[in-house]
């Protein structure tokens, strides 16, 4: 899953919406909230990961483009 060609980030962030209700349930056992909270975190950093570096793909494609608009973000755009 976390190569970067077979790498799904929808199928991952749905993946760990399973996982955050399976523990806001509350019918699993401590060990296996554990295992699935430890699961629920590597999935949160690899597409952490994965953001980054799609953001810092695009910010080199802007760097590079001779029509360059920044993007503005949500705190910029409200001022």
């Amino acid at each position: 899953m976390t190569s970067k060609k077979s790498f799904d980030l929808e199928k991952t962030l749905s993946d760990l919406e399973q996982i955050v209700e399976e523990l806001e349930d509350g019918q699993l056992s401590l060990e296996d909230a554990m295992k699935r909270f430890e699961e629920g975190v590597k999935l949160t950093r690899i597409c952490q990961k994965t953001l980054k570096e799609a953001e810092q793909k695009v910010e080199i494609l802007m760097k590079n483009s001779d029509d360059t608009v920044p993007f503005e973000t949500d705190e910029e755009s409200e001022k």
